[in-house]
C-alpha cells in the first residue's frame, strides 16, 4: 500500500487541529497577541520589499493561485492513472477537493478580512491562506506517493527540500503582497496538515475495499 498506516497519526491530527483552532479562535475574536506577531511577521517580510522581489513574488502567487493548484492536481491525477495508481489518482483529486471546501468553511466561520493593503484582485476572508492550503495539498501528493517511486536516496532528498522551499516562498509570497497576514499562511498548513491526516487514514481503511471494485481492479494502491 502505497500509504501506510501510521501509529503517530492520531498525534499529528490532534497536534494540527489544535494549532489551526487555536488560531482560528484567537483571530476571530481579535486577541492583541496574534495583531503583534502578525505586525512581526509582516515587518520581517516586507522590510527588504523592491521591484525584483514584487515581481519575483508575483509569479509565484500565479503559480500556486487556486485555479493553477486545480490544474497541477489534474496533472497528477492523469501521471498516477497512467501508472496504473487509478486509487492514488483518485484520492488526489478528492485531497484538493476537501481542502478547498474545508478551507471556504473555515474562511466563513472566522472571517477575517484582508490587510488594509492588499490587491483588489485578492477577494473574499484573509484567514486560512487558499494558497497555501492549495499548494501544501498538491505538493503532498508529490511528497507521499510520486517522490517514493524515486529508487536513489539523494535524488529523493533533494526532490523534497526543493518542495519545502517552494512551499516557505508561496508562504512568504501571500505576506510580501499584502494577500494575508502571517497567521493566515501558518494557520492554512496547519489545516491542510490536519485534513491530509483524515484523508490518509480514510486511504488507508478504504483503499483495499476499493481495489476490490471492478474499475480499480488493476489498479496498484
Amino acid at each position: 500500500m502505497i500509504i501506510k498506516r501510521d501509529p503517530s497519526r492520531p498525534y499529528k491530527l490532534v497536534i494540527s487541529g489544535l494549532i489551526t483552532l487555536i488560531l482560528a479562535i484567537a483571530i476571530k475574536l481579535n486577541w492583541g497577541f496574534i495583531n503583534f506577531l502578525d505586525t512581526i511577521g509582516v515587518g520581517v517580510v516586507q522590510h527588504w520589499s523592491s521591484n525584483f522581489w514584487t515581481s519575483f513574488f508575483t509569479i509565484v502567487s500565479f503559480i500556486a493561485s487556486p485555479k493553477m493548484d486545480v490544474v497541477w492536481m489534474i496533472l497528477l491525477a492523469f501521471i498516477l492513472w497512467g501508472c496504473r495508481a487509478r486509487i492514488p489518482a483518485l484520492f488526489s483529486l478528492c485531497l484538493l477537493v476537501g481542502g478547498d471546501a474545508l478551507g471556504f468553511i473555515v474562511k466563513h466561520l472566522v472571517g477575517r478580512a484582508r490587510p488594509a493593503l492588499h490587491l483588489a484582485k485578492d477577494t473574499g476572508y484573509s484567514f486560512p491562506s487558499g494558497h497555501v492550503l492549495g499548494t501544501m495539498l498538491v505538493l503532498s501528493i508529490i511528497w507521499i506517493i510520486l517522490v517514493p517511486m524515486i529508487n536513489e536516496k539523494n535524488s529523493m532528498w533533494i526532490v523534497r527540500t526543493i518542495l519545502v522551499i517552494w512551499l516557505i516562498l508561496v508562504m512568504i509570497s501571500r505576506v510580501y503582497l499584502n494577500a494575508h497576514f502571517p497567521t493566515d499562511v501558518v494557520g492554512a498548513a496547519t489545516l491542510a496538515y490536519f485534513w491530509l491526516q483524515i484523508a490518509e487514514y480514510l486511504y488507508v481503511r478504504y483503499a483495499p475495499r476499493l481495489a476490490q471494485a471492478k474499475f480499480f481492479q488493476r489498479s496498484n494502491y
